[in-house]
């Protein structure tokens, strides 16, 4: 969710279980009253905050600093997600998610799981290997923190890179849960939007898999044939360890919520 998707939470609240994780996102256009109320809303319904810190939106180690204790002080600075963030030339000192957590500081304000971003397809502006790197590197810097880890991915329609992508992750001896990106119904348009944006390979025989065609993008899509597929992927490779799912709202909270509530019961 965003600042902004405060009463979308409060229409979405009595369709998500009680615990659940919703993150919280760092955009350019939001300050940090809303970040924070946002969190604190979320805190305040029964869920678990994950606020966002975007590395390369600080200006400065006070502004961190500030935002860290405005979190702790409304109780959400137990689980963060720290991404290196959109803009090209970084604001401030950081220039990437392991510099923010090189730092040092996060256990001094009560984090004690740290979520990095992971990227099944790839990035569009960083090489394979820098991101491999980056993902080593930060998994063992929280370790020797004492920091738990959880790698969440960009969203996907195609489970072969996700699965392919997982057994890498495994390979170079990272066993840090998995979130697997996913997201929930949304306009078939505003899909194909996001992934253009982020480099998400959406040629007609992956998006035919996954649930719609290019030919018509005026419905929606949900991602039931992604979700049972993955499963029953995972299921068949235990060497794949912990994976779960993250699920991301563009079609609204409510809508998410409510497709998982109705999944899940279906295959109860």
């Amino acid at each position: 969710m965003t600042g902004k998707d405060v009463p979308g939470l409060e229409e979405a609240r009595d369709t998500i279980p009680a615990g659940t994780k919703i993150n919280v996102t760092f955009l350019g256009n939001e300050d940090l009253e809303m970040r924070v109320a946002a969190a604190q809303a979320v805190r305040d319904l029964g869920f678990v905050p994950v606020p966002h810190i975007s590395a390369r939106r600080l200006r400065s180690r006070a502004q961190l600093e500030e935002f860290l204790t405005r979190l702790q002080d409304v109780g959400a600075t137990e689980h963060v997600f720290i991404v290196g963030g959109d803009p090209a030339t970084p604001d401030g000192p950081y220039a990437s998610a392991f510099d923010v957590i090189y730092t040092g500081l996060l256990l001094d304000y009560g984090v004690r799981e740290v979520s990095i971003a992971g990227y099944p397809e790839g990035h569009p502006d960083i090489a394979d290997d820098e991101l491999w790197r980056h993902l080593e590197n930060k998994s063992a810097v929280l370790a020797e923190q004492g920091l738990d880890a959880v790698i969440l991915s960009q969203f996907a329609f195609d489970t072969d890179p996700v699965l392919a992508w997982i057994d890498q992750v495994r390979a170079r001896g990272i066993a840090s849960e998995i979130r697997v990106g996913t997201p929930g119904p949304a306009g078939v348009k505003r899909l194909l939007g996001f992934a253009r944006r982020f480099g998400i390979g959406a040629n007609a025989m992956i998006v035919k898999k996954y649930g719609f065609s290019l030919t018509n993008l005026m419905g929606t899509a949900g991602p039931d044939a992604f979700v049972s597929d993955l499963s029953a992927l995972l299921a068949a490779d235990p060497e794949t360890g912990a994976v779960k799912l993250h699920f991301y709202t563009f079609g609204g909270l409510l809508a998410t919520s409510a497709w998982a509530r109705d999944f899940v019961a279906a295959r109860v």
